[in-house]
């Protein structure tokens, strides 16, 4: 592999695939972050570009949320039960028990159909180690029949489970059962709960039911976990989506100066979530009751000495889509100047046609516009012997057109490189329970401009 030694990524970038310490696509989805001897722990669900039966939940550690290392699949498909093929398991969060040290991991479990749901949770002597999956956890005798949710530990230590449709359960003291439900049915739909708190506030979010589409999330704020909790509408801009994302975790970060509030979305390409869902993470304004995602952060960095964070820029050469003397286009690619966007990017929907570039350096970036009609491209790089060393897939669809960094690549050893992108010529549908259909309208894929660092 040609990949950098010495040099790391410098910044938590949202929207483009991750990459470990093998150069392999972080797949943590509908995850939680827990810190354990100043590391942090990424449990997510292992996704499959081909079905969405559960393929085991993985565990990623960093010591700047910058850079992940591949620890293992934490909890893997089980024999049978619960978790055995052909199952759904989702939505992995670990807490670790005050009272006895051991990890307690939390999940919702369900058939294929989304009619067998429930709460399961799996435990572990150390946060890194293989989970040993213990069944559904149980409330007066009974398994929790709900699919969506989360988990909050309060500052006394307290541990809770969050599910869909605003219910609140608080757990034992060693967290392995539901000693009482204190909230009942607080709001209607709700998917992807999230509480966290910051001084006397419990703020609670979720998102509507709109199957793998984004939608825009909302939140309600209370002085107690029993309630009355307020409702407060959307925490991002109107039809911005929340970034083109859904919640699924708040990771505070108490610094010596400041506290600061990471919001961690996921961004799913269904069918293939696998290979091109994303993640947003973006820092989360904290004011009294009010919680803003108010803009959108492509890169930004955060001290986690004194929690502070900042805004910084992607630095490189840019090349325009305009420059035909770099970028190499084959098949038909057309100069978009539509009446429905101010965007002039080039786009194709034929599939095979590609685009490429040489380039020297460490690191390349592609900009391109999402827009409703976006589909699938395929990304490689090839080195100066023409080897293909990296290939990934990226998704460039949205239900409203955005113009934003698509991919990112590893950081590579120095030398020479050729970046080519083709269009796969397909995108992504999917349905509600109900028939509703969701996803793109056809196959574009688009380059704005590409970034080259030296």
């Amino acid at each position: 592999m040609a990949w950098g030694q010495k040099n790391k990524i410098d910044a938590i970038y949202s929207g483009i695939p991750w990459f470990d310490q093998n150069g392999n696509t972080v797949s943590a989805h509908g995850a939680g972050i827990t810190k354990e001897n100043n590391r942090y722990y990424l449990f997510g669900e292992y996704k499959s570009d081909d079905v969405i039966d559960f393929t085991g939940f993985s565990c990623y550690s960093s010591e700047d949320l910058y850079n992940w290392k591949f620890e293992k699949i934490a909890l893997p498909v089980q024999k049978s039960g619960k978790l055995g093929s052909h199952r759904i398991g989702e939505r992995p969060k670990v807490l670790k028990c005050p009272k006895t040290g051991e990890f307690i991991m939390y999940m919702h479990t369900d058939d294929l159909k989304y009619k067998d749901q429930c709460v399961g949770y799996a435990t572990s002597k150390t946060i890194n180690g293989e989970y040993t999956f213990q069944g559904p956890i149980l409330f007066n005798g009974e398994p929790i029949k709900k699919w969506d949710m989360g988990v909050f530990q309060d500052e006394d230590g307290s541990g809770y489970i969050i599910t869909h449709s605003g219910n609140l359960y608080k757990l034992s003291d060693d967290y392995k059962s539901v000693t009482k439900q204190l909230v009942k049915d607080m709001t209607s739909h709700c998917e992807a709960p999230v509480i966290f708190k910051k001084d006397n506030i419990y703020f609670w979010m979720g998102s509507g039911l709109t199957s793998w589409e984004r939608n825009d999330n909302y939140y309600f704020t209370a002085t107690s976990l029993k309630g009355p909790w307020e409702s407060h509408g959307n925490f991002a801009p109107k039809d911005s989506l929340t970034w083109n994302s859904q919640s699924t975790f708040v990771l505070p970060i108490v610094g010596s100066k400041d506290s600061s509030y990471l919001f961690a979305g996921d961004r799913w390409a269904f069918p293939h979530q696998k290979s091109a869902a994303t993640y947003v993470w973006q820092p989360l304004m904290v004011s009294g009751k009010t919680i803003r995602l108010p803009d959108y952060k492509q890169k930004w960095q955060i001290n986690l000495v004194t929690g502070q964070w900042s805004e910084s820029k992607l630095k490189g050469k840019i090349i325009p889509n305009s420059d035909n003397k770099k970028i190499h286009y084959s098949g038909l690619w057309k100069t978009q100047n539509s009446s429905n966007d101010s965007f002039s990017d080039k786009s194709s929907d034929e599939k095979g046609a590609t685009f490429s570039i040489d380039f020297k350096g460490i690191q390349i970036g592609l900009f391109g516009v999402a827009r409703p009609n976006g589909g699938y491209a395929q990304i490689e790089i090839e080195d100066e012997t023409g080897k293909t060393i990296h290939s990934q897939m990226i998704e460039m669809y949205c239900k409203y057109p955005e113009s934003s960094l698509k991919y990112l690549s590893p950081i590579l050893k120095k030398g020479n490189y050729k970046f080519i992108v083709t269009v796969l010529g397909k995108h992504g549908n999917w349905y509600k329970k109900d028939g509703t259909e969701f996803g793109s309208s056809g196959n574009y894929i688009s380059v704005d401009k590409i970034i080259i660092r030296k």
